[in-house]
């Protein structure tokens, strides 16, 4: 579909058993790399049996760039009015006034092309899935390096966390985010909340790799503490928000992804000190997944247990 699609300003497209209307296929989103919304269609169709398992279930906030990157984007939360009758919905309560938000779901390949089709460049998954909201299924450190810190001194924080799991006898695993950090997750997939959970377990762990490396990390949220640093975002394990998915483009210059990598890729990475190397566009994931499989299948598949905080 995406080759022939790519072409045309518009196209009615059969998707499994659902017929779709794709629209200014040939406009471009990601004007530096001339990449065109067929194109972004053509990604996540052919990511579709990789990307489809991570977003199963839950609540979905779609990031979407009408006019392309350079121009004004917006955060939907509340799934289109005008979606097609099968696009699947998951009623969440949200915020302090308990409103109802009826967020998209990600059901089918169908779907993911509807969404794509919006210029929904960016997929925010739940942590959770929506037939239990308040039970992650797993923990997630965000690493957000404040300049002159690039991916490089992120590498080597995500290094620490993993051998501090790997101490609990817990698995993890990284991705790059696809912008400037990293994130590392804990597949978890066993019965735990966010209060008491994994809120607290990753703030006491980001605060642990702290008083290690103050000069190196902080778990602060304030910026002016950032320059030069690691900020270990532990907040981001909460029910009320989303953390890119795997396999989402991003919105920079070029059509980059937010890319699982090896440990030894991260290792390569923080030894050389060359952040390009864990840089990924569309192409390269195509055929990184072809060649390596999902590298997070993990997080659907492993089931673990925090151990009790002392």
């Amino acid at each position: 579909m995406a080759e022939r699609t790519a072409k045309q300003s518009g196209v009615t497209v059969e998707v499994g058993d659902r017929r779709l209307s794709l629209s200014n296929l040939d406009k471009v989103l990601y004007p530096e790399a001339g990449f065109t919304k067929g194109q972004v269609i053509g990604y996540y169709q052919q990511l579709a049996p990789a990307l489809l398992p991570h977003l199963a279930g839950r609540p979905l906030t779609l990031k979407r760039y009408p006019n392309g990157v350079d121009s004004k984007f917006f955060y939907e939360k509340r799934c289109p009015t005008h979606r097609p009758d099968w696009v699947q919905v998951a009623p969440v309560r949200s915020g302090h006034n308990q409103d109802v938000i009826c967020y998209c779901v990600a059901a089918d390949l169908a779907t993911l092309v509807w969404m794509a089709n919006l210029a929904a460049l960016e997929l925010h998954p739940s942590l959770s899935r929506a037939d239990g909201i308040e039970r992650p299924t797993m923990m997630v450190f965000d690493l957000d390096p404040g300049p002159p810190a690039t991916v490089v001194e992120c590498s080597r924080i995500a290094l620490r966390l993993q051998e501090i799991f790997g101490r609990m006898g817990l698995q993890s695993v990284a991705k790059t985010s696809g912008s400037k950090g990293m994130q590392l997750y804990v597949p978890l997939n066993t019965p735990v909340t966010y209060e008491g959970g994994t809120k607290d377990f990753a703030l006491a762990v980001a605060q642990l790799l702290e008083g290690r490396y103050p000069a190196e990390v902080t778990s602060n949220m304030k910026k002016d503490l950032r320059p030069g640093k690691v900020f270990i975002d532990w907040s981001q394990n909460d029910q009320h928000k989303t953390t890119v998915c795997v396999y989402s483009l991003r919105a920079r210059a070029r059509p980059t992804v937010s890319t699982p990598v090896t440990w030894d890729e991260v290792a390569a990475t923080a030894e050389s000190g060359d952040p390009g190397s864990l840089v990924f566009e569309a192409d390269d994931v195509v055929e990184r997944v072809r060649r390596l499989g999902d590298l997070f299948a993990c997080l659907n598949e492993v089931d673990q247990t925090l151990p009790r905080l002392a």
